[in-house]
């Protein structure tokens, strides 16, 4: 039986580790956060993605866990799953993901499969990950292997998830790129494609989200435009969308959130720019996506204004990125947030998958005596919500980042509507 470890138990990690349990390899899960492996050794993990949640109740216990890098050297294939987030500046940070190479280097045995499935910019595998793991005195292609094969996850999605949805991979050498195809293909139930230059592979992630990005973008930027005009963005989309070939909606809202479309763009402008190419039109693209939270809140201190309300109080609705999960990586409610404390406006926040980071236990609580609603997670809780709910509650403006609910059903009530672009 092969054994397979998997470095870093999030979002991905531990639903491949799931994965690899129920296509019978022996599983390691590594991770240095001591507290989540301690959680994940005792049963103890919640999440609000149910198939994760029913795969891990079934089968954490076929899982050793651990914080000790020592059971990296017993393992036949070591998949690396760790964050590469952005700093505040928003240039590539790459430390979890040398850490973790560090912590293979250390273990490195003949024979090795090392796949990288963290997002990672043109480049990274040949000129960051390959340099640590010589060190080791070991040869890639001859001693052990090394691919890549980006992630391709979306929490809560109920008909996509770690099995089935189509990969890409490429490694150092065809012979390392054969060996990662030959797991995959045991692994997934969805197709895999290999393709033959590593920088390729490195760069297809970060183009599929840059091209949700960018389209994003374009809606959000029409929303404002047709909000001056007077034209409902949805029923612009609507029309478009009859188009039998060249078009593909998108929908505009109060900010783009999760880990992948809020920051893969990064990587690419990053390494471009490294090389002497500007891309303005993708760091335009960031700049009008990363606008739209204090859009939204101007759009609810402008009605607040109109109804000559000072001082109102404010819910803000939802702090997830998108509907019924707990995730809030770059949510675009965590600045929407800021905004409203910059402004030192009165509110209070719910989410019923984070109440954690919710400042009212409850959405009866979160409506009373408030002015204004915004709505930033189309939860939902929030969206089948009787609109005379609000009305009963004295709301008098709902401000609809997501365009999830009823507008007319809202304005024959009296309240004020205002959606992105509507």
């Amino acid at each position: 039986m092969k054994k397979v470890c998997i470095v870093g138990l999030g979002y991905v990690g531990l639903p491949l580790a799931l994965l690899a349990v129920d296509k019978g390899y022996s599983v390691f899960g590594f991770d240095i956060n001591e507290k989540h492996i301690q959680n994940l050794s005792q049963g103890e993990f919640q999440t609000s993605d149910v198939k994760v949640q029913k795969k891990y109740d079934e089968s954490w216990k076929k899982i050793h866990f651990s914080s000790n890098e020592s059971i990296l050297i017993e393992s036949d294939v070591i998949i690396i799953c760790v964050p590469t987030p952005v700093s505040k500046d928003k240039k590539p940070d790459l430390e979890f993901l040398k850490s973790a190479t560090h912590s293979i280097r250390r273990n490195l045995r003949l024979g090795q499969l090392i796949i990288v499935e963290s997002t990672i910019f043109p480049g990274t595998t040949e000129e960051i990950i390959l340099p640590i793991l010589v060190e080791s005195g070991l040869q890639v292609g001859s001693d052990f292997w090394l691919t890549h094969c980006p992630e391709r996850i979306d929490p809560g999605n109920v008909q996509y998830g770690v099995d089935n949805i189509h990969r890409v991979l490429g490694g150092i050498t065809p012979p390392c790129a054969q060996k990662a195809l030959e797991f995959y293909q045991n692994l997934l139930s969805a197709p895999v494609t290999a393709l033959n230059c590593i920088k390729a592979v490195e760069t297809t992630k970060i183009v599929e989200n840059t091209f949700r990005d960018v389209n994003i973008a374009l809606v959000n930027e029409l929303a404002k435009s047709f909000d001056a005009l007077g034209i409902d963005v949805l029923e612009v989309i609507k029309g478009a969308s009859s188009k039998p070939f060249a078009y593909m909606p998108h929908f505009p809202g109060c900010g783009v959130g999760g880990h992948c479309i809020p920051v893969d763009p990064y990587y690419l402008i990053e390494r471009s720019r490294q090389e002497g190419f500007d891309h303005k039109f993708l760091a335009l693209a960031r700049e009008i996506n990363s606008s739209m939270p204090a859009y939204t809140v101007n759009l609810a201190s402008k009605s607040l204004d109109k109804l000559g309300i000072n001082n109102g109080k404010i819910a803000v609705l939802g702090l997830a990125y998108k509907k019924n999960i707990e995730d809030i990586r770059e949510s675009p409610a965590l600045q929407i947030i800021k905004e409203l404390e910059q402004k030192a406006m009165n509110f209070v926040v719910f989410d019923p998958f984070v109440p954690k980071y919710s400042t009212v236990t409850s959405i009866n609580e979160a409506l009373r005596k408030v002015d204004c609603v915004i709505i930033a997670t189309d939860h939902t809780n929030f969206t089948t919500l009787n609109p005379q709910t609000f009305k009963d509650s004295g709301v008098k403006i709902i401000v609809d980042g997501r365009n999830c609910l009823n507008k007319d059903e809202i304005e024959r009530l009296g309240i004020v509507y205002k959606g992105i672009g509507r």
